[in-house]
């Protein structure tokens, strides 16, 4: 049992480390407060390689380990959760056609996607369905050697700014089971009928824009249907969500760490009855929480990314938990941090005003808290999931 990082992997957490302490720290609290797209971490992402995490190095990507995948957000978010945003969809859409996808797709998407050069995210919230994915109402009427995409989508990011987008729709009117109908398809952008709406307005995670989208009447090629037979899509997209909730927590833990880091140097700084508060105990409880949660939401995120590794099924426990526990931790520390700043952590000056508005997304993002929750439990319950190692 070893809780080391391998030299590999220090030295790339030292490389993000450094590339987001020098250029993403000292601008992202001013951009995210004017609106500015971030389009200069966008080119030093595309040059770190950051958008081919998922892809495999036969096309032209990094072909990351799981842990090194999460901790690539987990630093990037300690800087920025809006900076994360930027390649985390992305890094989702990439691993479902590399997992997913025919050669052909693979061949014609994923060397474009590695480099950024084409990028993508993933659409699956409806205004009526969320949590409920089966509950999607975009459909695709196959019409020759095309289909025929009519629906809504809302919650999208990098919807303006990707190519190409995995499109959850309902190819079938099986009603015996609802998933047999659902499939991907992989949706040029510039297709006609297809429209980003307005920009929703967020709490946080700024940065990243987040859209509705409007198909109608899309015609997307049958070449498109991510793996070439229907009927996979909700198997694919709930394959693609356990990855996807580990890179939620990793970057819970970057912005819970961003919260302690904020707290303890304010501490030792800021003096009152003739000491620093970081000399009372009030103060000393606090820190000592934050760390050892922080401590315990990394460890349960290297976890699950390790075992994710390891292949060998499922992980709904092991994404569950992390997911689910990191960002508990973000919110509490968050907050924490807030307190120990007193009035100072309510002023947008301070960055932990931002920190407590960009943390609640991680509770909801990936599929909510008590849901992960429910998957936790059943998977205990059936003997399919156990504590341990």
């Amino acid at each position: 049992m070893d809780f080391e990082l391998t030299d590999e992997q220090r030295l790339f957490r030292q490389t993000l480390r450094e590339f987001a302490d020098k250029e993403i720290v000292p601008v992202a609290s001013e951009w995210e407060r004017t609106g500015r797209y971030p389009a200069e971490i966008v080119r030093r992402l595309q040059e770190l390689g950051l958008f081919g995490l998922n892809v495999p190095e036969e096309y032209g990507g990094l072909g990351a380990d799981r842990v090194s995948y999460a901790l690539a957000f987990e630093e990037i978010a300690r800087a920025w959760l809006g900076a994360a945003g930027l390649f985390g969809p992305h890094s989702v859409a990439c691993w479902l056609i590399a997992r997913n996808g025919t050669h052909q797709q693979k061949e014609r998407y994923l060397p474009k996607m590695a480099t950024g050069e084409l990028r993508s995210g993933i659409a699956l919230t409806e205004p009526g369905a969320g949590t409920d994915l089966q509950g999607i109402t975009t459909t695709a009427a196959k019409d020759g050697d095309h289909y025929v995409v009519s629906g809504t989508k809302t919650w999208i990011t990098n919807a303006r700014v990707a190519g190409v987008l995995p499109v959850l729709v309902k190819t079938a009117n099986d009603t015996s089971k609802a998933h047999r109908g659902m499939s991907v398809l992989l949706v040029d952008t510039g297709s006609a009928g297809f429209t980003v709406g307005r920009d929703l307005p967020k709490l946080g995670y700024k940065g990243p824009e987040t859209c509705e989208l409007v198909l109608d009447q899309v015609r997307v090629p049958t070449a498109n249907l991510l793996g070439g037979e229907e009927g996979h899509g909700l198997q694919q997209i709930l394959n693609g969500l356990e990855i996807g909730r580990i890179n939620i927590a990793a970057r819970a833990v970057g912005v819970a760490q961003a919260a302690y880091e904020a707290a303890l140097g304010y501490a030792r700084d800021r003096r009152a009855f003739g000491q620093p508060i970081s000399d009372f105990q009030a103060i000393q409880l606090k820190i000592a929480d934050m760390a050892t949660e922080i401590q315990a939401a990394r460890l349960l995120t290297y976890w699950a990314a390790a075992k994710s590794d390891a292949g060998g099924g499922r992980l709904d426990m092991e994404a569950g938990m992390a997911k689910m526990y990191a960002s508990e931790v973000a919110i509490k520390c968050a907050l924490e941090s807030m307190r120990i700043h007193g009035a100072y952590g309510y002023s947008a000056e301070f960055v932990v005003e931002r920190l407590y508005r960009d943390a609640p997304l991680m509770a909801i993002g990936e599929g909510t808290n008590d849901i992960q929750r429910l998957v936790i439990a059943r998977s205990l319950v059936s003997g399919s999931g156990r504590l341990g190692w």
